[in-house]
């Protein structure tokens, strides 16, 4: 087993530096001259402040030396200073983590609980109203985009019917908590404020929601499937033969080694997620890395989306190396692989 995670860390690193590289080229292949948000409208016509602003930032270095340096940074740590905030990257994506991380642990929590219940009700009534019912909604939130449906939920429920709150973290002009974790909800049970808690998770709830459905749809696809291919095997069927509870059987038998599909859609599922919340981010105006990512996109911040970027593969390869090792413990045949 030790070896088997250690061939998995000694790619971490060369995946790294790909992403990174990927990253570069295609930040710099953008037809778009990040001068635009460094220097005044005014200023770029001024030879002396275009040049000095060039080499405050590095742009006066070719491209090869940009990159050198770029790794160089990145090695240490470094992953440059925002042109929009002025701060450096490392510490805008450190400031805005814990909101998305609050957004995706609600929406991974839904999207896989709810995912595999119905997978499994769907798969034990095969071909009934519920096994219907539980497909047409796994379509739905698999086929619908994210922000159409955020859109819709918050006009009718908010705007229409006042029977959810609106936009952002907290209600306006509720003073935010202390910051302990940078989790509204967490950091209001820390001070033993119930109100506030509760403030925070009605306004993660919706947007919660809206963001694990397309995992819930995904999940209750798989889940299915593999029930349904399980239940058809022949150590099933003499399970129900020995006169063993359907509960236990299913449990037991059949859930275990359903769910091995399923791990790695939930390992994933996190890494997807976090890229998936800058459509639900901006539509909540919820203050995360999605909007930190669509803010820098939209100003040119070449060193914010290259930042964003960055942190998402990271994330990705994280991910991806816990399902590994979770797939491993389920099934020790992996481990010799």
């Amino acid at each position: 087993m030790a070896s088997y995670i250690a061939r998995r860390l000694l790619l971490v690193p060369v995946l790294l530096i790909g992403i990174a590289t990927l990253t570069f080229v295609v930040s710099h292949t953008i037809p778009a001259d990040p001068l635009a948000t460094l220097v005044s409208e005014r200023q770029l016509g001024n030879p002396e402040v275009v040049q000095a602003a060039r080499e405050q930032w590095g742009l006066d270095k070719s491209v090869p030396e940009q990159y050198v340096v770029y790794l160089a940074n990145l090695a240490q740590g470094d992953m440059g200073t925002s042109f929009r905030t002025r701060s450096p990257v490392r510490d805008d994506i450190t400031q805005r983590l814990p909101a998305t991380a609050e957004l995706t642990m609600v929406a991974l929590l839904f999207g896989t609980v709810t995912g595999v219940a119905l997978g499994i009700v769907a798969a034990r009534r095969r071909n009934s109203r519920i096994d219907s019912f539980s497909r047409l909604i796994a379509l739905i939130g698999s086929s619908l985009p994210v922000f159409w449906v955020g859109a819709i939920l918050l006009f009718v429920l908010w705007a229409q019917l006042d029977f959810a709150p609106g936009p952002g973290r907290l209600s306006s002009r509720a003073p935010e908590p202390t910051h302990y974790t940078g989790m509204f909800t967490i950091d209001s049970l820390i001070d033993g404020d119930f109100g506030r808690f509760w403030d925070a998770l009605s306004h993660l709830l919706l947007p919660g929601l809206v963001l694990g459905w397309v995992l819930m749809g995904t999940i209750t696809r798989l889940v299915r499937a593999s029930m349904l291919e399980v239940l058809d095997q022949d150590y099933i069927r003499t399970a129900r033969a020995a006169g063993i509870p359907e509960k236990l059987v299913m449990r037991r038998y059949a859930l275990r080694n359903a769910m091995l599909p399923t791990l790695t859609i939930v390992g994933l599922a996190f890494a997807t997620l976090i890229a998936g919340a800058v459509l639900v981010e901006t539509v909540f105006t919820w203050p995360g890395i999605g909007t930190y990512a669509v803010e820098s996109a939209r100003s040119l911040d070449i060193p914010g989306v290259m930042g964003v970027s960055l942190f998402g593969g990271f994330v990705f390869l994280l991910a991806n190396l816990a399902t590994d090792v979770m797939y491993a413990f389920v099934d020790p045949r992996i481990r010799l692989a």
